[in-house]
Formats: C-alpha cells, sequence, structure tokens
C-alpha cells in the first residue's frame, strides 16, 4: 500500500468512527418498552476495531515518515515545515486584511487611521509564503504516492 492510500484510509476510517460515535449516542437510551435501533455492544465492538485500525495506520504512517528522506529531509520535517508556512500564512493574511482595511469613517473625536505596514510589500510576502506552500506540497503528495507504507 501507497503511503498516500494509507493517508485515505485514515482519513475515511476517522469519518467513520465519528459516525459510530454518533450512532452510539442515538442509541444510548430508549423509553421503557422499547429497543434501540443498534445494539451499544455491538457498535461499541467496531467502535474499538475501527479505532485498533485507526491506530496501526497512524503508527504506519508516522514510522513511514519518519523514515523517508527528501532533500536531506524526513518527510515529518516537511510536512512541520508546510504546517508552520500554513500558520503564519494564516495569521499574515489576516493582519493583512486588518491593515489593508479602508478607513474612510472618522468623525470629529477621531483620528484617521493608517496601516502600520506597507500593504503591497505584505502582499507580495504573502504570496511568496503560499507559492513555498504550494511547491512543497506538490514534494509532500508526489512522495506520498510514490512511497510504499512500512509495516
Amino acid at each position: 500500500m501507497k503511503l498516500a492510500e494509507a493517508l485515505n484510509l485514515r482519513a475515511d476510517t476517522q469519518k467513520y468512527i465519528r459516525r459510530l460515535d454518533d450512532r452510539l449516542l442515538n442509541n444510548a437510551r430508549v423509553q421503557e418498552g422499547w429497543v434501540p435501533d443498534e445494539q451499544p455492544d455491538h457498535l461499541l465492538e467496531e467502535l474499538n476495531r475501527s479505532i485498533e485500525t485507526l491506530t496501526d495506520l497512524i503508527i504506519r504512517i508516522n514510522r513511514t515518515n519518519h523514515n523517508t528522506m527528501c532533500e536531506n529531509r524526513t518527510l515529518t520535517e516537511m510536512l512541520a515545515e508546510r504546517d508552520a508556512l500554513a500558520l503564519r500564512n494564516s495569521i499574515f493574511s489576516s493582519f493583512l486584511t486588518k491593515a489593508s482595511y479602508p478607513s474612510d469613517r472618522y468623525g470629529r473625536l477621531e483620528g484617521r487611521t493608517f496601516s502600520t505596514v506597507d500593504v503591497a510589500a505584505f502582499h507580495q510576502r504573502v504570496s511568496q509564503n503560499s507559492r513555498k506552500i504550494r511547491e512543497l506540497d506538490n514534494k509532500i503528495q508526489c512522495l506520498n504516492w510514490q512511497t510504499d507504507l512500512l509495516e
């Protein structure tokens, strides 16, 4: 199995576990004399099996990420860098939105407001970060489809 397939399976398993959680909650209580639509014991057994599957997948994915090298870095390091770039860019984008907001209304008691940064230069910075994220994500996706999942 390729790493990308394992990542898709992990996502599907996580969704299935959330659905099992909902089904369990829907069958936690019934009115006296009624029977639940689904037996909680069966749902709990399926939940336990699914969580074991998820745990095994996470362990194997993490092991594979740690042992997969590209350009003298592990896939784990590349993922951390991508996440950090994305976090930075998210904050930068929010800041830029606020800094770019026009100040066209002010009263007698209010002074005009001005941006504290060069908005055009900051836009360029956000665009450069976005490009770096895309390039790094493309490398990661390529590796995911080329790399076999470790046992």
